[in-house]
């Protein structure tokens, strides 16, 4: 498998603000301030933390990360876009909160368009949305992609590309959807007829190519990929097909019954670039729709209004048995990489086993997944043997507990380091629950599972970090985080000396509070403390000596430590 030089993202020439803007029929956007040109020109979508040099020549759209139009803070994210060679920026919208007037002027004195974000979306739909609508108006022009000669027609495209490769063409969406695809001959082998008749790529199928790895190399790799012939399968070559960074969804292309073309690899690059348009336009009718599927998967997941309507627009039994696995950022990582990083986990969690649903946010992602059936049978059907994801008995027994939530956060934890420029991601997987109109427990304790890795690391208590877990892998863990979040009103009002000094250490950086913290955790070893401080052991005792002479702290009292030990694990990191 090679890999061809990246291509310069989201870029493309011929298309203007009103054209992109004309594509959002689901009002995404919304316009406060209207540029100084008529329609200035529209070369490429940013996101305001991604860095640049300002050479931008008055043709980017900016996304400002950051304070809303309402706060007189983001006067810096206007300027800074004008900076960066900007036409237009936008902001977060506050429902029912004017914009601050000095949010207007600054943009008004840079000359910007000034657009603000609905607050029911969120920024990666709002940039999928401009790119695409980005590349589509370009490609109307006819100056961006490589212009197709059939029209809207898929199918008429994917003949054309049979004819091209010598192969057997399906050109799919990122979810294995079968798009359109060239004639099946009777030479063509199962899998092949499979995916036609019904739509979709077999899930066993999937499965197979995710635990090969394929989908990994397909989802990072700009070039053709070849999977030799095995058995009665031929052989295949597959391409993912862009808009810049963003995968819109692959072209297959098998040799049924004879040999692919020695250019087909030349010939699949091309239709890759001939179909991006097609398949923006597919995303673009869809969009409405995956809003509304992301806002009630939303509502489910976060108990957000009423379960069973969120149940009902996902099409999911309310009766059905499900778990959630919540993958976070864990640090460390460039934006750009982050954002790079979850896109590549979206597509592989999805991919994870039919009706797993994803929702993408800023720095995690959150899927909800069913225990056993396809979407057809929604999410009902008997549980298999536990492989760790729960450890509860609320739920039944063991067969009643499906091991796939802790499989796909394994897997998504070792998948993202491995990405080129990938970011680390702590992973979560949750307790079975019953019904999917308990899908917010689950998720609740998975984001809870999540905190427990990050506490984990932060007080150095593995050599090597956990990156992934379920409820019985974070143990005690889970109930200490919960006891901590119930009592911090109490110890954030309260006064005494261990107040006194956590208030007045913090303050000077919190030297003496991390010592306590390694001397509570090393259960009053002053070496093993001192060397996890990377200190000598006498300064680990001087510096418990002041604590006690400088604050009148008994370390010996065990009321004491009990309470030095809230305070501590609630400062968090310092």
């Amino acid at each position: 498998m090679t890999s061809s030089p990246p291509r310069e993202p989201d870029r493309a020439p011929g298309a203007t603000l009103r054209r992109v803007l004309a594509f959002d029929d689901a009002g995404t956007l919304r316009l406060l301030l209207a540029p100084v040109d008529t329609d200035p020109a529209v070369r490429a979508v940013v996101f305001g933390d991604s860095g640049g040099d300002g050479t931008g020549d008055g043709d980017r759209l900016v996304l400002a990360v950051g304070p809303p139009a309402a706060s007189p803070e983001a006067v810096a994210a206007v300027h800074d876009a004008a900076r960066r060679g900007a036409c237009a920026v936008v902001l977060r919208d506050t429902e029912g909160v004017p914009p601050a007037p000095e949010v207007l002027a600054a943009a008004r004195e840079s000359g910007l368009a000034l657009l603000v974000r609905a607050a029911w979306t969120d920024w990666a739909d709002t940039a999928s949305l401009l790119r695409s609508a980005l590349a589509l108006s370009a490609a109307g022009e006819g100056t961006g992609r490589q212009a197709s000669a059939h029209a809207d027609d898929l199918d008429a495209l994917a003949s054309a590309i049979a004819s091209s490769t010598g192969g057997s063409i399906t050109i799919e969406d990122t979810a294995f959807r079968v798009l359109a695809h060239s004639a099946t001959l009777p030479e063509a082998d199962g899998v092949r007829r499979s995916t036609i008749l019904g739509g979709r790529v077999p899930e066993a199928r999937v499965a197979e190519l995710r635990r090969s790895g394929l989908l990994r190399a397909l989802w990072s790799s700009r070039d053709v990929i070849r999977r030799p012939a095995s058995g009665d399968s031929p052989e295949r070559l597959v391409i993912a097909v862009r808009n810049g960074s963003e995968v819109l969804g692959s072209i297959w292309a098998a040799a049924d019954g004879r040999s692919l073309s020695p250019r087909a690899d030349d010939a699949l690059r091309r239709a890759a670039d001939a179909a991006a348009p097609h398949l923006i336009r597919h995303r673009l009718r869809q969009s409405g729709s995956v809003r509304r599927r992301d806002d009630a998967l939303r509502g489910l997941l976060y108990a957000q209004g009423d379960a069973r309507t969120h149940a009902w627009s996902l099409g999911v039994a309310p009766d059905a048995p499900c778990a959630v696995v919540v993958a976070e950022h864990a640090g460390g990582s460039a934006p750009s990489s982050v954002r790079r990083t979850l896109d590549v986990l979206a597509l592989q969690a999805a991919s994870y086993r039919a009706g797993a649903l994803v929702l993408r946010e800023a720095e995690r992602l959150l899927v909800l997944l069913p225990l056993a059936g396809g979407p057809d049978r929604g999410l009902r059907g008997p549980g298999t043997r536990n492989g760790g994801a729960s450890g509860r008995d609320t739920h039944g027994g063991p067969e009643e507990r499906g091991p796939d939530a802790l499989g796909l956060a394994r897997e998504l934890a070792s998948l993202a380091p491995s990405l080129p420029g990938g970011a680390s991601v702590r992973a979560g997987a949750g307790p079975v629950a019953p019904s999917a109109l308990q899908a917010a427990e689950s998720c609740e304790e998975a984001a809870l599972v999540v905190r427990v890795l990050g506490e984990r690391e932060r007080r150095g208590l593995d050599r090597e970090p956990l990156r992934y877990a379920g409820p019985v892998e974070a143990g005690p863990g889970l109930d200490v985080l919960r006891i901590l979040d119930a009592v911090r009103p109490l110890w954030e009002s309260g006064s005494g000396p261990v107040h006194d000094l956590v208030r007045t250490d913090l303050a000077a950086g919190g030297r003496l509070v991390r010592s306590l913290g390694a001397y509570l955790d090393a259960s009053g070893d002053v070496s093993l403390a001192a060397e996890r401080l990377v200190l000598h052991p006498n300064t680990l005792r001087y510096r418990l000596r002041r604590i006690r002479e400088r604050y009148g702290v008994d370390l010996d009292d065990p009321d004491t430590r009990l309470l030095i030990t809230l305070a501590v694990r609630l400062t968090g990191d310092v």
